[in-house]
């Protein structure tokens, strides 16, 4: 009884590990297939840079109004805009680069209590995604450049990815800009502070990115950075 028994638990353990297996082979189907499908959709839209920020940030907020004043400067300089695709700063960014007749894109993630996308994406510029690595691909791979405004845990992720990519070179350099000084400047002095002063992170480590709360500075930061460059993905 007690051999039939065990006979019995190893066949649950030896299914239950088939089951896993197969299952873990069609999820790597499926994010090969969201990558076939990004790259092929975010290789047609023109150079541009991406915006984060908060999805929390409300129309009548300083910081949704002066996304969407950014997206504006950075179009009127040739440039489209990328975002996550969802509310607040997202659809601020959006927003101004509809508003000033430039490229919208769309780069939304699959979650259970969340928003769809907000309207102010090109149609065929609106992109869904289930993982959140792959989605990340397509930021870092097409942008050439970034500009924060405030947000929570996924705007910090963002980032100091971001910065780490560029740092260890794993991306091409390109301009990083904080918007929005009264949230920022806290973190800067606890960079400098605690990681530059422990030497965690090198002196020109504090340049891979710069503040402003002008958009039109933050638009010809972007713009000069670029002048006279040939756009490429960064990786």
């Amino acid at each position: 009884m007690f051999a039939n028994d065990s006979n019995g638990s190893e066949d649950q353990l030896i299914n239950a590990q088939l089951k896993s297996s197969n299952e873990d082979l069609w999820r790597v189907f499926r994010i090969m297939a969201e990558f076939v499908e990004g790259f092929e959709k975010m290789a047609k839209i023109k150079p541009s840079i991406v915006i984060f920020g908060s999805a929390r940030t409300k129309p009548e907020d300083k910081y949704y109004k002066l996304a969407v004043d950014v997206a504006r400067e950075v179009v009127k300089h040739g440039f489209g805009i990328i975002t996550g695709g969802g509310p607040g700063i997202m659809e601020a960014g959006n927003k101004g680069a509809k508003e000033a007749g430039g490229s919208s894109t769309g780069i939304n993630i699959s979650l259970p209590h969340e928003q769809g996308a907000n309207g102010f994406i090109d149609d065929d510029k609106n992109l869904m995604f289930r993982y959140f690595f792959v989605r990340k691909v397509m930021f870092f791979k097409y942008s050439q450049g970034y500009i924060l405004l405030p947000g929570g845990f996924g705007t910090i992720d963002e980032c100091f990815e971001v910065l780490t990519m560029i740092q260890t070179k794993k991306t091409d350099k390109f301009p990083v800009v904080m918007m929005g000084k009264d949230y920022w400047e806290s973190l800067f002095d606890w960079m400098y502070e605690k990681l530059l002063k422990n030497k965690y992170i090198n002196e020109e480590d504090m340049n891979l990115f710069s503040l402003t709360d002008d958009p039109k500075e933050a638009a010809k930061r972007i713009y000069d950075f670029h002048k006279g460059k040939d756009f490429t993905p960064n990786f």
